[in-house]
């Protein structure tokens, strides 16, 4: 007798079929850095602490931790986990962290450089894959790639680190910070994966490091060029055009978080503090000194209801939706919550006048009290 088909959706499909359906907060999708330090030198990178810098590995959970507050989040259903860094696979212990969230039933994503991936660590992985790993590629030349990463040889290993995988079928894709150093590559970047056949991304907002230095920021691209990349690319041109009509002129409300951030999402640094998102370092919990369970019914939540002090500025502004500005970098930039990060203000201008959305601030002044609309 033949069975009834099941039919098969993806897995981003399945998340919007469930989360209508549940009325109460779960914690589904959590990044976990493993350590700040990496083995290259990024000029971009916010985190990347040097592989010996013994201060930074004495503070990092070690793996009797990791595994706890793995365990943890998946008994407070926690689907999806991302393992990030820093460079996750300079821990010594990486496959064995791997291993165990894979236990716990999660669907794993990696974030790598790649140049640390061997050929045992690559079987390890088409044995186990995870939903994906995610390889971080500079530029297509040696001069290229190495003049953002910063130390010699480290090309030759990151697309040895790709060949590896591909070789495998560990699924993979790859994508692009956008700097001063690579941005003439771009495109040829992006031709090369897309013969390789797997996905591709590129971003060039570009934040300060944890620290408080200011380097990334020294080679953003102008404002202007930021827009024009977002122009040439069509499909992410199509998808600033529908949030554009779909949320221009909406108003922010009196909340200070109106991202998704920590409703669905969290996030866990190497040292065990929990944020509700990988660039929120304003508000963190130590799991060390406590549960899971405690941070997200009780922390999380008292975080996402912070009110805004604002009665103007980003609250009203029309084009809000189209410049990413958010508590975190604000305070990432600027030390406060609220003050409006001004390359981030230029790039939504420029964004709303290539989409033809030209409009004075004070017209959305005397419309706010008429103004119901929340993002």
């Amino acid at each position: 007798m033949d069975c009834i088909g099941i039919p098969e959706i993806g897995v981003d499909q399945w998340l919007k079929l469930l989360l209508p359906r549940r009325s109460e907060r779960l914690p589904l999708m959590g990044s976990f850095e493993l350590t700040y330090r990496c083995n290259l030198n990024c000029v971009q990178c916010y985190c990347n602490l040097s592989p010996n810098d013994h201060e930074a590995r004495a503070r990092e959970l070690d793996l009797i931790e990791i595994r706890d507050i793995i365990d943890q989040i998946a008994q407070e259903g926690c689907l999806w986990l991302l393992l990030t860094g820093g460079e996750p696979l300079l821990r010594p212990d990486f496959v064995e962290i791997y291993a165990h969230a894979k236990r716990a039933g999660m669907l794993l994503m990696l974030f790598t450089n790649g140049t640390l991936l061997n050929a045992e660590t690559a079987d390890y992985l088409a044995e186990w894959p995870p939903r994906k790993v995610e390889i971080t590629l500079h530029g297509v030349t040696r001069e290229t790639f190495e003049s953002v990463a910063r130390v010699p040889g480290s090309y030759d290993r990151c697309m040895s680190g790709i060949e590896l995988l591909l070789e495998r079928d560990v699924p993979l894709s790859l994508k692009t910070t956008v700097t001063e150093l690579n941005k003439h590559e771009l495109w040829d970047t992006k031709e090369y994966v897309e013969k390789l056949g797997v996905d591709y991304r590129f971003d060039a907002m570009l934040i300060p490091r944890l620290d408080g230095s200011r380097q990334p920021c020294e080679v953003r691209l102008s404002p202007e060029e930021l827009v024009q990349l977002d122009v040439e690319d069509s499909e992410r041109w199509r998808e600033l055009e529908k949030l554009s009509e779909e949320l221009w002129g909406a108003s922010r409300g009196d909340k200070l978080y109106v991202c998704g951030a920590g409703d669905r999402s969290f996030h866990v640094d190497p040292y065990g503090r929990l944020g509700v998102c990988i660039v929120n370092r304003a508000h963190t919990y130590n799991l060390r000194g406590d549960s899971f369970r405690a941070a997200w019914t009780e922390f999380i939540p008292a975080v996402r209801s912070l009110k805004t002090e604002q009665a103007d500025g980003c609250r009203i502004c029309p084009a809000v939706a189209l410049c990413g500005q958010c508590p975190a970098w604000s305070y990432l930039e600027h030390g406060d919550l609220e003050t409006p990060v001004e390359y981030v203000c230029a790039v939504g201008r420029a964004r709303a006048e290539a989409l033809g959305k030209r409009y004075d601030m004070e017209d959305y002044v005397d419309e706010k009290p008429r103004r119901q609309e929340t993002l």
